[in-house]
């Protein structure tokens, strides 16, 4: 069962599990999985998030939702924020990461120095123990693999990310530790906040991680 978080006439938010894919492949992605599920006939994706990415997801119920959704995306006119954890020291603690996202090798992507179309991300990091930081990171942007590319250039790869660690040991986590923490905006006039705690992942339910999170509770309050 996929978890709904929240439903009216319009729209409805699920706290998609790490690892089931978007859309469908040898399996039911997640679109199908909650269209079954609420036995409806129709579901309009409006954004997604990676296989290995937990947490907040809009699904609109109607095409006019769907295009007030994708033109707020494209607008930048709905707040993320995600949160992940790296087991690696990073560049610097908090801050921006800004560049233009390049085709790398086999699907992969690299940050470069450039900025004529860059992708933007802000971040803030604490110790959660020794050799492991959270990070909450707020996309300016809505680029493919753009947080998990920016962890990288911070020398802070997420944990559990097999694609951008470069470690053979990111196969041995339980899961890639990204997920999408918080979302916050205006539909019809009316506002609308979601906040939803990562509930998989033995880094992530750890009690310094959960601790830290209780602090975070408005995160845009906190970058």
């Amino acid at each position: 069962m996929i978890p709904i978080l929240f439903q009216n006439s319009d729209f409805i938010v699920v706290n998609k599990p790490a690892g089931i894919n978007f859309h469908s492949e040898e399996l039911p992605g997640l679109v199908v999985l909650v269209q079954r599920q609420l036995d409806l006939q129709e579901l309009y994706p409006v954004h997604r998030l990676d296989k290995m990415t937990s947490g907040l997801l809009i699904l609109a119920l109607n095409k006019t939702t769907a295009q007030a959704f994708q033109k707020m995306f494209e607008q930048h006119q709905i707040e993320k924020f995600y949160i992940a954890i790296s087991d690696q020291k990073p560049k610097k603690k908090q801050g921006w990461i800004k560049g233009d996202m390049l085709p790398a090798r086999r699907g992969s992507w690299k940050l470069s120095n450039t900025n004529e179309n860059p992708a933007i991300t802000q971040f803030r990091s604490v110790s959660i123990q020794p050799g492991e930081r959270l990070f909450l990171l707020k996309p300016k942007t809505g680029k493919t693999h753009q947080l998990r590319v920016a962890m990288k250039s911070l020398s802070a790869p997420i944990c559990g990310d097999e694609r951008y660690s470069g470690s053979n040991k990111a196969k041995l986590e339980q899961r890639g530790y990204l997920h999408a923490y918080a979302m916050r905006f205006k539909l019809k006039n009316e506002p609308f906040e979601f906040v939803c705690k990562p509930d998989s992942g033995e880094r992530f339910i750890q009690k310094p991680c959960l601790d830290l999170l209780d602090s975070w509770q408005q995160p845009w309050q906190v970058i």
